[in-house]
């Protein structure tokens, strides 16, 4: 007989098996009234793998899960990778097109799903002859229960390598079709055990699912706390009052926001914390888009008993940088240092290394990376070095001391009159202004500047824009090439399920507030 050697593979599965037989009375997941344990979350997975298994399904086959926060999310997930096979998150916001494209080029084999969502996956489903196992809603039962009912309680087992993918989660499309980020076992687990030790998501605590666990980190951070041994508390959809009451109720310790969400927070006003007790909350930790100062500071003034964490990375790199709360208000703008295991590399267009204070573009290496994007070996090789080192698209900054700073998207840079604008540098400088909300700031062409910088702002309580007033905000802070020379107020900036701002759809409209002459 072969002896194996290396030991077990990492799994996203080991640790709710590890504490089924160590806690299993503990409780694992809250959704408002609901509760389960170790032990039910462990059975009930067990018994939808073999309920999948037994659909003529096969290991490595694709189950697309289309769900929104819920006490089951944890639950599918490890049932369907007990089973060997490969979960492909849907987003609930999917138009029916864009969730055919995504159930297509992904091979899903099977779909798991919200009754309340069937009108996005229907037709599909009926057209490729897709079965779906629903949760709630249907007439004659709750198909999804029964089938869990009628299924063997033994944990089906199906071994996988640890670089086998448990996930293929696409990209929101931000330009173009969306790809799909093949992720392993390894990659989540390790993250789901050194955020345990970062942020505390571990033994005993308990967390909030705050962000959509159908989004990368969403379920990075919401799954994490059942790998080791916490307690997580479900948010069906971002209210920040509901958000504060269950802080209250369930006595949460950490949690993972957006700025949209600090946003929403301060818009509630002084008596919506003053009511609650909120004295357990403890951590806090953001990322998914930059945190402006001016806002980051609201936070750590309105929770001062927080750490506050701001943190970096994408669906392909998983975490990259951490500022963590010692280094918060010394280092404003600052992402903090490279994570846990991994090294970070800031390369000019021919690839090499820039001097501190030097801009260039940033690349990472970690056990976190994405196998590669499914079925698209020259999107791989597009953002992959030949010694692994992957890229998002951005450029970062690292000073003398080592912290970075991401200065922007590479695609976001707009290049006036031969010179680089950064338009985050320019949204940081308007969040500063007490009538603006939020802001993005694109390039739009122009014949004689190749490019020239435009602004859409979100003003507080719908004020009318004075495009000039802004401007003469900006001079104090910024070189005249960089002072937006159009201004455009619009009521939300759109976003991607990740909180990310999508500059692709903003547009022009008829009216311009505030014109200037390039300078």
């Amino acid at each position: 007989m072969a002896i194996q050697s290396g030991g077990s593979a990492l799994s996203i599965v080991s640790g709710l098996r590890e504490y089924a037989a160590a806690t299993p009375h503990a409780t694992a997941v809250i959704d408002g009234e609901q509760r389960l344990t170790y032990a039910e979350v462990h059975d009930r997975s067990s018994r939808l793998g073999q309920h999948l298994l037994a659909q003529d399904l096969s290991p490595g086959d694709r189950v697309a899960v289309l769900l929104g926060n819920r006490l089951e999310y944890p639950e599918v997930a490890a049932g369907i990778a007990k089973a060997g096979l490969v979960m492909v998150p849907l987003n609930p916001r999917l138009t029916a097109v864009e969730a055919s494209y995504v159930l297509e080029h992904s091979g899903s084999r099977m779909i798991v799903l919200d009754a309340a969502l069937a009108p996005i996956v229907d037709a599909h489903a009926d057209s490729h002859g897709l079965p779906l196992l629903r949760l709630g809603g249907s007439a004659t039962g709750d198909a999804y229960e029964s089938a869990l009912a009628e299924a063997a309680p033994a944990d089906p087992a199906v071994e996988v390598e640890e670089r086998d993918p448990f996930c293929i989660a696409y990209t929101s499309g931000t330009t173009g079709r969306p790809k799909g980020v093949v992720i392993s076992h390894r990659s989540r687990a390790l993250t789901f055990m050194v955020s345990a030790l970062e942020w505390g998501l571990d033994n005993g605590r308990v967390s909030a699912a705050v962000a959509p666990m159908y989004h990368g980190a969403g379920f990075a951070f919401g799954y994490a706390p059942v790998h080791t041994g916490g307690t997580v508390s479900m948010l069906g959809r971002w209210d920040p009052a509901a958000f504060l009451d269950l802080v209250e109720r369930d006595r949460v310790q950490s949690a993972f926001l957006i700025p949209t969400h600090a946003q929403g927070l301060r818009a509630l006003g002084d008596e919506a914390f003053a009511s609650r007790d909120l004295s357990s909350l403890d951590t806090l930790y953001f990322n998914a888009a930059a945190l402006p100062w001016e806002l980051k500071e609201w936070v750590m003034e309105r929770f001062p008993r927080c750490g506050v964490h701001e943190l970096y990375g994408s669906t392909e790199s998983g975490i990259i940088t951490n500022l963590r709360p010692v280094h918060m208000r010394e280092r404003p703008g600052s992402v903090g240092h490279p994570w846990y295991l991994t090294q970070v590399r800031i390369v000019d267009a021919a690839g090499r290394e820039v001097d501190p204070g030097e801009p260039g573009e940033l690349f990472s290496r970690s056990p976190y990376l994405m196998n590669g994007y499914l079925d698209d070996d020259e999107a791989t090789a597009a953002c992959t070095t030949e010694d692994g080192f992957v890229t998002c698209g951005d450029i970062a900054v690292r000073d003398q001391d080592g912290f970075i700073s991401v200065v922007d998207r590479k695609k976001d840079l707009i290049i006036s009159g031969g010179t680089n604008v950064y338009p985050r540098e320019i949204e940081e400088v308007l969040a500063t202004h007490p009538s603006v909300v939020e802001s993005a700031v694109v390039g739009e062409p122009d014949e004689h500047w190749g490019e020239t910088v435009v602004a859409h702002v979100v003003l507080q309580g719908g004020a009318d824009l004075d495009g000039e007033a802004l401007a003469q905000h900006c001079r104090a802070q910024l070189a005249g090439y960089k002072i937006p020379r159009r201004w455009y107020p619009i009521e939300v900036l759109p976003r991607n399920a990740g909180g990310k701002v999508l500059k692709r759809d903003l547009v022009a409209p008829t009216s311009v507030v505030g014109t200037q002459t390039h300078g």
